[in-house]
């Protein structure tokens, strides 16, 4: 369902009285304010999905008379008197733990290595995963390639032996969406001299734009959005440079 936007709502963040957007969620009011909520599993283009539990947040309300409790920031919407704060102590603890135990599941992870620092954590107190790659399961990966309609990348297997993978590789457009919005660059892909890409064990020639010669994509990825999008195929053989070029040539010949 849409989210209802109409109204404001007055919010209280780390002290701040705000006036946000109903409907919203405390991550998000956070963030336009410049407040920061670490969160590894959020992306602001899918629905949020509050799997790394990073973003806990205490909240509380007047009329609660002291009783506070934590809630996922990603997945809870502002209300009215809604009294929030990010750092409180229980709010670190929470994070802590989730830090010591993504440090113990990827600890070559220099995003998480970093992350934990911040939190007084530079070694994990579990056993560490043997063999660890730096996937800590958030799924943006997943969703992403979900949202563009390619269903390439699945999680498989399940529990602790859980990964990430594409069962069928010739489902993979070679997009680069999952690699991009990856937020611990554990899908690795490379782009060679020769015009190829490769990522997720397979192969694709990329396509350039004629005019600027830089390259836009595969045939793969080219034919799938404009198929999804109803657009000619020739939008998408233009970079995005030459794009907004001919635009702004376009808005300067208009007589307003």
């Amino acid at each position: 369902m849409p989210k209802d936007r109409s109204e404001k709502v007055r919010v209280t963040i780390d002290g701040r009285s705000i006036d946000a957007e109903k409907g919203k969620s405390i991550l998000e009011v956070a963030r336009e304010c410049g407040i920061e909520i670490p969160s590894l599993c959020y992306h602001p283009g899918l629905e949020s999905f509050g799997a790394c539990r990073l973003c806990v947040v205490e909240i509380t309300k007047p009329g609660w008379e002291g009783w506070k409790k934590l809630v996922t920031s990603c997945l809870y919407p502002v209300e009215e008197e809604l009294i929030i704060d990010t750092r409180s102590e229980e709010v670190r603890e929470n994070r802590s733990v989730v830090l010591d135990l993504l440090l113990a599941r990827v600890p070559e992870s220099d995003v998480i290595r970093q992350l934990a620092a911040e939190y007084g954590i530079h070694d994990t107190s579990y056993t560490k995963r043997e063999d660890a790659d730096t996937c800590i399961m958030c799924t943006i990966c997943v969703r992403v390639c979900d949202a563009i309609g390619a269903n390439a990348i699945a999680t498989l297997s399940r529990g602790p032996d859980k990964y990430v993978d594409v069962p069928d590789k010739d489902a993979c457009i070679g997009c680069l969406a999952c690699a991009l919005s990856c937020p611990t660059n554990a899908i690795p892909f490379e782009e060679f001299v020769n015009g190829k890409r490769k990522i997720w064990g397979r192969e694709f020639d990329l396509v350039y734009d004629e005019i600027s010669h830089e390259p836009i994509g595969t045939p793969e990825q080219i034919d799938h959005f404009a198929e999804k999008s109803g657009l000619p195929k020739e939008y998408f053989l233009k970079s995005d440079k030459v794009r907004k070029k001919e635009t702004a040539v376009t808005f300067a010949r208009v007589q307003f």
